[in-house]
């Protein structure tokens, strides 16, 4: 074996004390075109972990039809019939480990809520990206109509104000 070779094994061995992080977010439209499109998506995301000093973290996030997130509801969460936003964070093992979660929406609902709530799509799109990555962090609030008084909720809002201000410069 020459120099170079036991120097590269010998280096392979040793465990890196380096820590590379990132915010990895990785988004599937499964054919939904969205005025947030794919790249508003990752970046609302991206905003959302910035806002709560997230400096590590790995995301998915995948749209989905009513039918879809309707079995998922009712799969996971033992709800019937389409939600807007389910979110799935994992656990770290400590805390230098990333954030981990998947995130899904139903574009179709949000614009059913956002027609409801007299907000354009993409607004809507957005609260229900920064929703789901506060879930993701373990946030959550009350299923009531309290849930708007929530911790959370003013979080949120806080976030969906500040990327909606930027758009709008």
């Amino acid at each position: 074996m020459n120099r170079k070779t036991a120097s590269l094994l010998s280096s392979a061995r040793r465990p890196s004390t380096r820590t590379v992080k990132a915010l990895i977010v990785s988004v599937s439209t499964n054919g939904f075109r969205t005025s947030l499109g794919r790249a508003g998506i990752a970046d609302a995301a991206r905003a959302a972990l910035r806002a709560e000093r997230v400096t590590n973290a790995l995301l998915s996030i995948t749209l989905l039809d009513k039918r879809g997130i309707a079995k998922m509801n009712r799969e996971h969460i033992g709800h019937a019939g389409p939600t807007d936003v389910i979110s799935f964070g994992f656990a770290r093992a400590t805390p230098a480990d990333p954030v981990i979660g998947d995130i899904y929406i139903a574009p179709d609902v949000a614009r059913d809520n956002a027609k409801a709530g007299g907000v354009s799509t993409h607004d809507e799109l957005t609260r229900l990206v920064v929703h789901g990555v506060l879930h993701v962090l373990g946030y959550d609030h009350p299923e009531s109509d309290a849930r708007t008084q929530s911790e959370m909720w003013k979080r949120q809002e806080r976030i969906v104000g500040r990327l909606t201000i930027r758009r709008s410069r």
